[in-house]
């Protein structure tokens, strides 16, 4: 079940995030992965504002990860109803996002909707199954350039 997911607005409900700073975004975007690869599902986020520089399609190269920005000119509401709009099957399609705006419209589609409190649950849900799976496991995999973006950010953060 792909999802769709307000950027912008996800953050602004996630208590450990500030909507304001880059940081922000990488984190989003690190636990939106793990997100990821635990469901093995398609996950795309859209956010407002430019894009940023250190966030490449080749970040996520071979994963079913897209990451979108609004034109000049645009927000990334219209972007986000271009989206659903374009979705052949809205069945099995998630919306995420607390903006009524948006609900509204991916509901009058046919999408499903998941707020972002919601979602949080979800979020949640994922790293403790990825912390769990990893410790299973016990290999090492090489992690993807944004991951290694994503630490080092982290650390940069600590000193």
């Amino acid at each position: 079940m792909p999802y769709l997911i307000d950027g912008n607005n996800l953050i602004g409900h996630l208590p450990f995030l500030e909507i304001k700073t880059r940081e922000s975004r990488f984190e989003l975007i690190g636990r939106l992965l793990v997100f990821q690869k635990i469901k093995n599902t398609r996950v795309t986020v859209v956010f407002d504002g430019p894009p940023d520089p250190n966030i490449t399609e080749e970040d996520f190269k071979g994963l079913p990860f897209y990451v979108f920005y609004p034109e000049r000119g645009q927000d990334a509401d219209e972007v986000i109803k271009k989206i659903i709009s374009k979705e052949t099957d809205l069945r099995r399609f998630f919306v995420v996002s607390s903006d009524r705006e948006i609900k509204q419209f991916a509901k009058s589609e046919g999408a499903k909707i998941l707020n972002c409190e919601e979602f949080q649950k979800h979020l949640k849900k994922a790293q403790k199954e990825y912390k769990r799976v990893k410790e299973l496991e016990k290999n090492v995999d090489l992690p993807t350039p944004l991951e290694v973006k994503f630490w080092a950010n982290i650390f940069e953060r600590k000193k």
